[in-house]
């Protein structure tokens, strides 16, 4: 019926980590928030209530479950001119995952068809606008050597008439920002990022959309 925080069991190659003194006081605290609950309960150690132990230790800031290092912030989408629609805003087909590795991107993270299931993943971006008129339309993403050099974006303008463009996402020159076009749009506009016959990695970050000189109110 003993709580022993150094002596356990543990493979060498982690015994590596454990035996550091700041793992060691971490392991003493929780052995002693245990045995306090076990005198409290009058119950054997390893009755101990997990969840509430699990509780006591997150309040007092103990970190249980490792998810990795937080993600470096990305740019604020807010900090940009005009109507700036991010990926986590997008819906989405097919099989894109989430990375946040790159840090050049709008907001916490983007998403990515992994190089993979082309002609199947779909990210629509829809931006409801102040005021129909026509808008410069750009595409933000962080730029890599392992990015597609065509990948397809489709923008639906205000006659429902569609204009594909494809955008070099592997261009280091560009920035990570491309210039789509000007478009005119009624008070929504649709802009579509497929993969479609994709060399590469095809990236859905973010759209901004900026009124044309003259036509602001």
């Amino acid at each position: 019926n003993l709580l022993v925080p150094v002596c356990l069991s543990a493979s060498h190659i982690a015994f590596g980590s454990i035996r550091m003194e700041p793992v060691f006081m971490v392991l003493g605290q929780t052995s002693a928030t245990a045995a306090a609950m076990a005198i409290d309960d009058r119950v054997a150690v390893q009755d101990v209530d997990y969840d509430r132990l699990a509780k006591c230790l997150v309040e007092d800031e103990q970190v249980l479950s490792y998810t990795g290092p937080k993600p470096k912030p990305g740019i604020d989408p807010k900090s940009l001119d005009g109507i700036v629609v991010d990926n986590s805003q997008a819906k989405t087909e097919g099989g894109w995952m989430t990375s946040s590795s790159s840090g050049n991107r709008v907001g916490l993270n983007y998403f990515h068809d992994n190089d993979a299931s082309k002609g199947e993943c779909v990210a629509v971006y829809q931006a409801e606008l102040k005021q129909p008129g026509r808008y410069h339309v750009n595409l933000l993403w962080p730029v890599h050597s392992n990015r597609a050099t065509n990948a397809s974006v489709k923008i639906t303008d205000a006659a429902g008439e569609h204009h594909e463009v494809r955008v070099n996402q592997r261009d280091a020159q560009s920035g990570g920002r491309a210039k789509l076009g000007e478009f005119e749009f009624g008070t929504n506009a649709i802009v579509e990022v497929r993969n479609a016959d994709s060399d590469g990695y095809v990236i859905a970050d973010a759209v901004q959309f900026i009124l044309a000189e003259g036509r602001r109110d």
